[in-house]
Formats: structure tokens, C-alpha cells, sequence
């Protein structure tokens, strides 16, 4: 009986990570010249939200790169955050950017993701586990093609490759 290898996609980020970054950003904020006497801040709201606070959109852009390069650093990917909201007008002549974080596969994207591995590899079983895929071959050297297959693709979300057997 051949046995078969597997590994597993996800689409998700360290929590910590993201809060260390975070917090780095905000203590670049508070040290920067063009920021003295600014009262832009990032927070987090639960889980899945990040709130920007500033002045004006020269600002909201620049604490925006800051939060970006803090998060580079760290390893984190920048497909995590989802930029298309527009920033909105706050109390006191503010601006407030609510940014959502990109978390876990959609179903949509899963099929989408099974259906360029069966294009490219016929051989290779990828079978939609909720929130993660989970891909089995016969062959590490398929599974190795097909993540580096994922890799190269331009997906809008982040991937990662875990529970390698």
C-alpha cells in the first residue's frame, strides 16, 4: 500500500506578532517630528479591527507606512490588512480609517485555490476542510511543486503551509 504525504493551507496570522507591531508603530508615532502634538493612534478593535485615528490623509498615509514597515519586520504579511475602505470623518476634524483584518480561508477562495491545484496537478488531492485545505499525494515532490505553485500565485489573502507529513 503507497503511503500517502499531506500538509495542510491556512490562511492566518500571529496575533502577537500583529500587537508588537502595533506597539512599535505607535511608539514611532509618538516620537516622530512630524507628529509632535498629533494625537494619531492605532488600536485594535477585538479581533478583527484595526482603527486609525488622525488629522488629516497626509497623516492617515503615514501611519499607515509606519504600521506597514513595523509589520514587514515582523514578518507578517501586509495581504492581512484590507485597505479598500475609505477613511471617514470623526469628531473634532478627525479622520478614522477602520481596517479590517483578513483572517482564515473563505469558501470561495478555497475553491478557488483546489481548482488551480487540479489544473496543474491531476494526480494531486486537495479536499476543503472548513477553514483549511488539506492537500495528499502519493508524491512529496508534487506537494512540493504545488506549494511552490501557491507561492508564486497572486492571491489577495495570505497563505500558510503547516502539518507537513
Amino acid at each position: 500500500m503507497a503511503k500517502d504525504f499531506s500538509f495542510d493551507i491556512t490562511s492566518d496570522f500571529d496575533h502577537q506578532e500583529l500587537v508588537n507591531a502595533i506597539d512599535q508603530a505607535q511608539r514611532e508615532i509618538g516620537t516622530r517630528y512630524d507628529f509632535k502634538g498629533s494625537d494619531a493612534d492605532i488600536k485594535e478593535e477585538g479581533k478583527d479591527t484595526l482603527i486609525v485615528n488622525v488629522e488629516d490623509d497626509y497623516k492617515l498615509g503615514a501611519v499607515i507606512d509606519i504600521l506597514q514597515s513595523k509589520m514587514i519586520k515582523r514578518n507578517l504579511s501586509l495581504k492581512i490588512l484590507d485597505l479598500s475602505k475609505q477613511a471617514e470623518n470623526a469628531a473634532g476634524g478627525t479622520l478614522r480609517k477602520n481596517i479590517p483584518l483578513k483572517r482564515g480561508l473563505k469558501q470561495e477562495d478555497a475553491k478557488a485555490i483546489t481548482k488551480k491545484i487540479r489544473e496543474n496537478y491531476p494526480k494531486v488531492k486537495a479536499t476543503i476542510q472548513g477553514e483549511e485545505i488539506r492537500v495528499s499525494s502519493t508524491k512529496k515532490d508534487e506537494l512540493q511543486g504545488v506549494m511552490t505553485l501557491l507561492k508564486e500565485a497572486d492571491f489577495d489573502f495570505p497563505l500558510q503551509f503547516g502539518n507537513y507529513r
